[in-house]
């Protein structure tokens, strides 16, 4: 092995070994992908990388986007349209049996539409949906297990902030992954209905019934979900409105609806800004270490290494993006979603372009692997969240009740490996 080589390996493992002990991904990343291409180049270009890096990403325009998305899910949450929609879920499948378990993954999806973040849709059903589910005889694991795999949908239906990152890494239309996101994410909540039925049938109670009155009235709330869906969704399929302006209008959308109905004062609206802004300074500190060890990565050549190492293998493309998967679904055992994204995506995608794969099939791809990270143990991001949000479940409690949504992921990732042009199709029509 060439000094290069050597330099890289010891990079990976100083970059787990200071996870392992608790340090940020974001300020790991850059102490590694410093020191490391100061190792290779020297000094002098190294520290030049620190003015750079952060510069070029906090004023990139195209990743404006992230914060405008974190502040419209901040005013949604705030403006009570998750409970609406839990609401809404309720009256019209409630009275099937296990029908508050079927309300609660169709919520979980409409709130995804609007935030874009699965630790955010996790959290907020855990406070409407699951004291309800528990209220009408739903055990524990039943209901966090919902709430916990229903939560993966926010990174996957749009607009979804994984995605935007998973485009600014990989230099792919934002739009265009945004949409190839939707098909997938109403197969995953038709999925996860069947789950429910397959897996706890005999334990389902029964649901409570609405009279047609009920159903209709029921509807009113979800109006501005509606719209903000339509806008957002709509503007960019039909090419009206770039992803960043259509995240500026929805947040925009978002924060005037609830004004109108009198849910955010001034206060209210100070505080979704403030929240924002935490949220959004600890996504661009990630990106900025994704950018400085990205510079690591290219001066040791070890995408193109990795690259010609696995094509050497001859495995043959689906074998070879098995192996990329069972890696990915290994360390998402122990990474979060979006260091998973922004970690290992630089590594895999060039092997994935040479192979000949779509650049965003494989985006919604890696998004549905990574989704499997937030309910797998020992780390699982929603089943932490659940625990936080009610400290009588255990999460021992929470993980059994994940696991029929954790296999129902893992049929649902093979169906698309196997058939891609139901990824593909939306976006092949833009």
């Amino acid at each position: 092995m060439t000094s290069q080589d050597w330099i890289a390996i010891i990079g990976f493992v100083a970059l787990f070994g200071m996870m392992v002990v608790r340090v940020p991904i974001g300020i790991a990343m850059s102490i590694v992908g410093v020191g490391g291409f100061a190792a290779v180049a020297g000094w002098g270009p190294a520290l030049n990388l620190l003015t750079i890096s952060p510069m070029r990403t906090i004023t990139d325009y195209n990743l404006s986007l992230i914060p405008l998305f974190v502040l419209m899910g901040g005013f949604a949450t705030r403006s009570g349209m998750s409970r609406e929609l839990f609401q809404v879920g309720q009256a019209w499948l409630g009275h099937l049996k296990g029908g508050l378990a079927l309300a609660t993954i169709t919520a979980c999806a409409g709130f995804a539409a609007i935030s874009g973040s699965s630790v955010a849709t996790a959290a907020t059903m855990s406070k409407v949906a699951l004291p309800e589910m528990r209220r009408h005889g739903y055990s524990d694991s039943l209901a966090s297990g919902v709430v916990a795999g229903g939560g993966t949908l926010g990174i996957l239906i749009p607009p979804s902030v994984v995605l935007a990152i998973y485009g600014f890494i990989t230099d792919q239309d934002v739009g265009k992954l945004f949409i190839a996101g939707i098909i997938p994410g109403l197969i995953a909540v038709l999925m996860y209905m069947a789950c429910v039925y397959a897996a706890y049938w005999k334990n389902l109670p029964n649901g409570e019934k609405t009279t047609a009155g009920e159903k209709l009235a029921s509807l009113k709330g979800i109006w501005a979900v509606a719209l903000l869906f339509v806008s957002i969704i709509g503007g960019i399929y039909a090419g009206v409105v770039t992803p960043t302006e259509a995240a500026a209008a929805g947040a925009f959308l978002t924060a005037v609806i609830g004004v109108l109905r009198r849910r955010l004062d001034r206060k209210t609206l100070l505080s979704c800004l403030v929240e924002a802004l935490g949220t959004s300074v600890a996504i661009y500190v990630i990106l900025i270490g994704a950018m400085l060890f990205g510079y690591f990565l290219a001066v040791t050549q070890t995408p193109q290494k990795i690259t010609g190492f696995l094509v050497s293998l001859d495995l043959g493309a689906y074998p070879t993006l098995a192996l990329i998967l069972a890696f990915f679904l290994l360390m998402g055992c122990v990474l979060d979603a979006m260091a998973m994204i922004i970690l290992l995506v630089p590594i895999a995608f060039p092997v994935i372009t040479q192979l000949g794969f779509d650049p965003i099939w494989f985006g919604v791809i890696i998004v549905m692997t990574v989704e499997l990270g937030l309910i797998t143990p020992p780390i699982g991001m929603n089943v932490f969240v659940i625990n936080s949000v009610n400290r009588d479940i255990n999460l021992v409690t929470i993980f059994k009740g994940v696991i029929p949504f954790v296999l129902t992921d893992v049929l649902r990732l093979a169906l698309f490996v196997a058939f891609p042009a139901i990824i593909l199709f939306l976006p092949s029509r833009m």
